[in-house]
């Protein structure tokens, strides 16, 4: 992110967006809690978690996992309007990967980030069978 402290009023969907897609594109668990630290720094609070598994039959799985990672990470409460919109948003980017997907195994990361009311879910996603695949991203976005 290129906006210091003094301009983070100014951050809406798609600055946290881009931080969702962050957490999904960090490589190590390195990467990924140094990401996490430089953001909750300037007030943004975020969250990946990987997955992997065949696709039709792990959607519910993959939006289980974006809400309990940011549950876990504190990046929402246990609200029904905040783990709503983790869902949602989880759901918005699982629509964006499904023509790819379907019939097929999944695995990468899913990406959380929230900064003020805007949540956002990115998923980071290799899609095929052994080592024939296609790659794909999708994105949600919720206002809390």
């Amino acid at each position: 992110m290129s906006k210091g402290e003094n301009y983070m009023s100014e951050w809406g969907s798609k600055e946290i967006s881009r931080v969702a897609l962050y957490m999904a594109l960090s490589e190590s668990r390195e990467e990924e809690n140094q990401l996490k630290e430089q953001m909750n720094r300037l007030g943004i609070r975020s969250a990946a978690v990987d997955y992997g598994g065949e696709f039709i039959s792990s959607i519910t799985k993959i939006i289980e996992r974006a809400v309990v990672a940011a549950k876990r990470e504190n990046v929402i409460g246990t609200s029904h309007a905040e783990e709503g919109a983790v869902a949602g948003a989880a759901r918005e980017a699982i629509a964006q990967i499904m023509p790819k997907a379907i019939g097929l195994n999944v695995g990468g990361k899913i990406g959380i980030a929230r900064y003020d009311d805007h949540i956002s879910v990115a998923l980071f996603l290799g899609i095929g069978m052994l080592n024939l695949n296609e790659i794909s991203v999708g994105l949600g976005h919720r206002a809390i």
